[in-house]
């Protein structure tokens, strides 16, 4: 099993965990392992929250780890197994499969297999923007939701300039917190749709 990775050489310690999953052990792995945390931003599409950031955690049980040098060198009929195994980690296994290997590897190829790389080596908020919109999966509100975590909950100064007036995943700091923030989301979809209507 490869040594877990930190985000030690973030501006501040990392909380215990992030309590985006609701599942003590996935929100942990979620604050200590970076590449954990990207993998829950590119899962979080078209599946409640919860199960998107419950999905590092079930995708190391099953591979042993998480490395992004590994995942990356995988068959990825391997790792589409992986995914697909009762319970399926997400609503579209082999598609995220796909796109969590595309992922890392970018991580390999861009940051030397160190995720948090993509923040603490960023020069600027600019830079930060860039690195994080050349990740597979991340638009603009993906941008947003990962720069308000890491300014709001990882201390990273950077991401400051990104952080949306809107609520996103930063303001998240308790599970209580993620219900509030879930049903706002909820209630927003359906005001979206009816206005569309």
């Amino acid at each position: 099993m490869s040594p877990r990775r930190t985000i030690a050489s973030a501006p501040t310690a990392a909380p215990e965990r992030l309590h985006f999953s609701g599942d003590r052990e996935a929100d942990e792995l979620l604050a200590r392992d970076p590449l954990a945390l990207l993998i829950g931003f590119v899962l979080d599409q078209q599946v409640p929250m919860p199960k998107a950031f419950a999905g590092p955690r079930e995708l190391e049980r099953r591979l042993g780890d998480l490395d992004a040098g590994r995942i990356a060198g995988l068959e990825l009929a391997e790792l589409d197994r992986a995914f697909r195994e009762r319970p399926a980690i997400h609503r579209f296994p082999g598609s995220m499969a796909a796109r969590v290997q595309e992922l890392c590897r970018v991580i390999v190829s861009e940051y030397g297999g160190r995720a948090e790389h993509v923040w603490t080596e960023a020069s600027s908020s600019d830079d930060l923007r860039r690195r994080i919109a050349a990740l597979p999966g991340f638009g603009e509100m993906k941008i947003r939701a990962l720069a308000s975590v890491l300014a709001k909950r990882l201390g990273v100064r950077a991401a400051e300039p990104l952080v949306p007036a809107y609520p996103t995943p930063g303001d998240i700091d308790s599970d209580e917190a993620r219900e509030r923030y879930q049903q706002a989301k909820r209630e927003h979809k359906a005001r979206l749709r009816s206005s569309r209507a």
